[in-house]
């Protein structure tokens, strides 16, 4: 009977190499995991429960009107209505086909910049890396009056409109959808950037000289090869972009005018208008249930379609 060996030596139990190579393994888990000090589970633990479960609960348990339940209405009217009434199931659908626009417009921008980025900027990405972060550097109001400036009557846009005698008196493009979603545009591309860059990142550009070489040619190679391998990328931006837009109140509110509802402005009223906070903490567990489907769908969907690909 041949003896197993490994590099050359034979094993003395006669065992293979990867049963060698399993106990290993084990044994490096085992010094791991006895490494870890249970006080540091008991912080993590008590840090998730007071940081993060209570606030959920306390904010589940202030929608729930129980004086509600005396006029046979349920303890969660609020919630009934505001998938019953037309006027907030309206703002509820507003709020996600904002957010889904604003998501796709990045993702149709931030694509082509971060594929530059990575196969083309070369000396010049770091360049192009600071061009993308530098808005985030200044305050998200000062970015908001910024644009302000651009849009109003008497702004930039209107005046250079207005010299090339393309008009004939200013439009009035603030208090509208189109600079909300150029302001959201401007605020969430670099993040859809900086996913999809690092993605595109790790693909061994091999694989796309081979499909060159094999007759493919570039718009079929990026079809067949470079695109479905960065769907990853995509879903991750996707999330993050579309979290951040379903959450946005600085933007609607200043570029906006009030005039495009949405559920981040309708909370905002409940708080300081109308002063019903179980309704508000009602519309903020609606926000908070969309965001975390929204999650939930991506990474079932988009990033398991990222691995067939």
């Amino acid at each position: 009977m041949t003896e197993k060996t490994i590099n050359g030596e034979p094993f003395p139990d006669g065992s293979s190499r990867a049963g060698s190579d399993r106990s290993v393994v084990k044994r490096s888990w085992r010094g791991f995991s006895g490494s870890v000090s249970p006080w540091w589970i008991l912080v993590t633990v008590v840090f998730l429960i007071v940081f993060f479960v209570l606030p959920i609960a306390k904010n589940l348990a202030n929608s729930v009107n129980l004086a509600t339940l005396a006029e046979q209405k349920g303890a969660v009217f609020y919630y009934i209505k505001l998938f019953t009434d037309p006027y907030y199931f309206n703002i509820t659908f507003v709020t996600v086909a904002l957010s889904v626009g604003v998501t796709l417009i990045c993702v149709l921008i931030g694509y082509p910049i971060a594929l530059f980025l990575v196969r083309h900027a070369g000396k010049w990405s770091g360049l192009v890396i600071f061009l993308l972060i530098a808005p985030l550097l200044t305050s998200i109001i000062m970015r908001t009056f910024g644009w302000r400036v651009i849009f109003a009557r008497r702004g930039m846009l209107n005046d250079l409109l207005l010299s090339l005698d393309w008009i004939e008196k200013p439009i009035m493009f603030l208090n509208g959808p189109g600079s909300v979603v150029v302001g959201l545009v401007h605020v969430l591309v670099p993040f859809m950037v900086l996913s999809i860059a690092s993605v595109l990142r790790s693909i061994d550009p091999s694989l796309e000289e081979s499909a060159r070489i094999l007759g493919a040619g570039k718009i079929r190679t990026f079809l067949k090869v470079t695109f479905p391998l960065s769907l990853d990328g995509i879903g991750t931006g996707f999330i993050i972009v579309f979290l951040l837009a379903n959450g946005s109140f600085v933007t609607l509110l200043l570029l906006g005018g009030g005039q495009l509802k949405t559920l981040p402005l309708l909370i905002y009223q409940q708080f300081t208008i109308s002063r019903d906070f179980q309704f508000a903490a009602a519309m903020s567990n609606v926000l908070l249930a969309i965001a975390v489907g929204c999650l939930y769908l991506q990474l079932r969907l988009i990033r398991r379609r990222g691995v067939k690909g």
